[in-house]
């Protein structure tokens, strides 16, 4: 099988002294992690891309599992840049959160960038117990400038105490169904974005459906969680949206 294989686990846990402590931080080939200074109780662990990729036939993994008691803040050093390889294969990046009762997970990825001629699926599914708490955010940028874009395929699933409460996919570029480009999915704008929300307070106050930026909106989510999506003509302008967003919800 063409293409590179690669796995990085983080495990997050409680130490009992009202920090977090990481006795799981595994990485190999392109992939490799690196604990940076916390805050407070929260640990930080950054995502460095080792070379270049996703390429064509490339298999990325990412695990994260947060124990109960634990908060963890996961960023990465650049954007992903997919790009195409020597071989045709599809390209695969999985990413598969767990994040136990009383655990709290900041998923806080650079852009994921589609470059023209490649071809990636990239699937994220985060799975937590009742009373997590969950910040995931996931922007893509259809094409590096003056490019247009790769195939790009994203699923994500979101399941609290064993409820599905989101499972979306957007296709996007050469191939990709009709209509992704048009006035109801992109609009003509080359970048997408979205964050998750889950906290146990929506629980009792579920967030309010309404547009709280240029083209970005929240939805509330069946159970104690919130989606903000947005579209946004580049990167810059998508992340600002975002953060924009968030800061309305009272999130850092």
């Amino acid at each position: 099988m063409s293409g590179v294989h690669a796995t990085a686990r983080i495990g997050a846990r409680d130490d009992g002294r009202g920090g977090t402590s990481l006795p799981v931080l595994e990485s190999d080939g392109p992939l490799a992690l690196r604990r940076t200074r916390g805050t407070g109780g929260e640990a930080r662990v950054m995502l460095v891309g080792a070379m270049s990729g996703p390429l064509g036939g490339d298999r990325f993994r990412v695990e994260a599992d947060i124990g109960a008691g634990a908060r963890l803040r996961v960023g990465s050093a650049a954007a992903t840049i997919a790009l195409p390889g020597q071989a045709k294969d599809e390209a695969h990046y999985d990413v598969r959160l767990a994040v136990a009762d009383g655990g709290e997970l900041h998923w806080l990825p650079e852009q994921l960038i589609s470059a023209r001629g490649s071809d990636l699926s990239v699937t994220t599914r985060a799975d937590l117990q009742a009373g997590a708490r969950l910040v995931l955010r996931e922007e893509q940028v259809l094409g590096r400038a003056g490019e247009e874009p790769g195939r790009l395929t994203s699923r994500l699933t979101v399941r609290i105490a064993g409820g599905v409460v989101l499972d979306q996919e957007l296709s996007c570029g050469p191939g990709a169904p009709g209509g992704w480009d048009g006035p109801a999915v992109l609009a003509g704008h080359r970048a997408v974005g979205q964050v998750v929300l889950v906290r146990p307070e929506f629980e009792g106050e579920p967030a309010v459906a309404r547009r709280v930026a240029e083209d970005a909106c929240v939805m509330p989510l069946a159970g104690p969680a919130a989606l903000v999506t947005a579209v946004a003509p580049d990167a810059l302008r998508l992340r600002r949206v975002l953060d924009e967003a968030l800061a309305d919800l009272g999130i850092r």
